[in-house]
């Protein structure tokens, strides 16, 4: 079992950067891949980025270049540093960690707004 909690999100004008962070507790020795995906009202939910323990990562083509992650496996968390944010990215961000290549967890979910 892992828990997942968020912090950071809230509301900013486009353009504005905003921080995310996720810390894990719990087996976090079988977390294998951290990161974090997005629901916009109306669809479904998406990857943005994730980063494995190695530091390896796969990014959205959406926000390459704007959104960087990066993971403390020491301090057991995940951030994604979200800049020239768009109304696009208007969305509940997850944090997201996959155990053991096949059980996947969630957090509960900040609210990112970015207003036009």
């Amino acid at each position: 079992q892992v828990q997942l909690v968020e912090s950071g999100g809230g509301l900013v004008q486009a353009g504005g950067s905003l921080g995310l962070s996720c810390a894990a507790s719990g087996s976090i020795a079988a977390i294998n891949v951290m990161g974090w995906y997005r629901q916009a009202p109306g669809k479904q939910r998406e990857l943005v980025a994730i980063i494995t323990s190695t530091g390896s990562t796969n990014v959205a083509d959406s926000v390459k270049g704007r959104f960087t992650i990066s993971r403390d496996n020491a301090k057991n968390t995940v951030s994604l540093q979200m800049n020239s944010l768009k109304p696009d990215d208007t969305a509940v961000y997850y944090c997201y960690a996959l155990l053991h290549v096949t059980s996947v967890y969630w957090g509960q979910g900040t609210q990112v707004t970015v207003s036009p």
